[in-house]
């Protein structure tokens, strides 16, 4: 369906209303006044785009500010923004293939941070078995935070079965845990410690929780600097450097939606009783269905759903998304649809 406007709690088709409970804005900053107000000033001193290289001889002290706080907040030495999360995925791993580097991939993940050499962290359900031997080598595992089709973050225990001889570089995607897991912008990656890891990197899309269209790399000092002189990032654009000062100025209405939404998912999930064709975790806001009739069902209730052929699946995904915008009536009315069909 085509719609003429953001999709926010409520989307419009053909002239009729329906409760929208899809996408990836899970904070709603992206249809929020005070947002979008420090985006505006953003623009206002800023421009609306910035289309030269970050290393040309003019630079603009708003990418080290907005940085150095998304560095401290994440728990990292260093960041650096890019315009897209897939960007900021694909500069990482053209990086890392320089060096005599090894790729392994967890099962599920996202194509931004898949290498074509990969090959999987798991064989019939077991490390695979280059992992296991002797063989002194560097390795690369890439793996989401949070899976799609997951509601609970990714393990890295498996990390501890891996010989020690491998000397680990871990890349975790964030993209669908900034700003919603952990502890205000923490995430996972700060939680994540193992002592073959040789340095861990985060990279994530800044456009879901945060409405930021850009994308983000944190690692170590050396790594960001190393990053920051490859040719494809100083032959690309940057991110809007409005965005930035509006992330900067947001940090309150931030904590204020995060604080709504977290509200919203203990109304929602208060006696909620799913069966087995659902999943779903009480702190994430997001409810899987594999049933492929829930996506109609709701739709002839009136609510749309996010449902579409995802690349690293084999069937629709029904997703089913809870952002800080949707009222208690709009909760009230998903939990006695899904009542209902359950």
């Amino acid at each position: 369906m085509i719609i003429d406007g953001f999709p926010d709690r409520e989307i419009t088709v053909n002239g009729k209303p329906f409760l929208y409970f899809g996408g990836t804005s899970y904070l709603g900053l992206a249809t929020n006044p005070n947002f979008q107000n420090n985006l505006i000033s953003g623009i206002k001193t800023w421009g609306t785009a910035y289309g030269s290289s970050r290393n040309a001889n003019v630079k603009l002290s708003i990418y080290n500010r907005a940085e150095q706080l998304f560095s401290e907040l994440i728990g990292a030495e260093a960041s650096v923004t890019c315009s897209s999360g897939t960007l900021a995925g694909k500069l990482v791993l053209e990086y890392l293939y320089k060096s005599e580097n090894s790729f392994y991939h967890y099962p599920k993940t996202h194509p931004a941070i898949l290498h074509s050499n990969s090959l999987p962290v798991f064989i019939d359900g077991r490390l695979h078995p280059n992992l296991l031997n002797n063989i002194t080598e560097n390795i690369v595992i890439t793996a989401d935070a949070l899976l799609g089709l997951e509601v609970e973050p990714t393990s890295f225990e498996f990390l501890n079965g891996i010989s020690s001889t491998k000397r680990i570089t871990l890349v975790v995607d964030e993209s669908h845990s900034l700003g919603i897991v952990g502890n205000f912008m923490e995430g996972v990656f700060s939680s994540i410690s193992n002592e073959n890891l040789f340095q861990k990197i985060m990279v994530s899309s800044l456009g879901k929780a945060l409405g930021i269209s850009g994308g983000l790399v944190a690692g170590d000092n050396h790594f960001i600097d190393a990053l920051k002189n490859e040719p494809d990032f100083i032959s690309s654009s940057s991110i809007s450097p409005a965005y930035l000062q509006a992330f900067i100025l947001s940090q309150d209405v931030i904590k204020l939606q995060q604080k709504k939404l977290q509200e919203n998912l203990r109304v929602l999930f208060d006696g909620l009783q799913l069966n087995s064709d659902f999943k779903f975790s009480k702190n994430y806001p997001v409810i899987y269905s594999k049933n492929e009739k829930i996506y109609n069902y709701l739709l002839e209730k009136e609510i749309v759903i996010t449902n579409f052929k995802y690349p690293t699946y084999k069937t629709a995904m029904n997703r089913m998304v809870i952002t800080s915008n949707h009222t208690k009536n709009d909760l009230d009315t998903l939990k006695q649809a899904l009542l209902a069909f359950n």
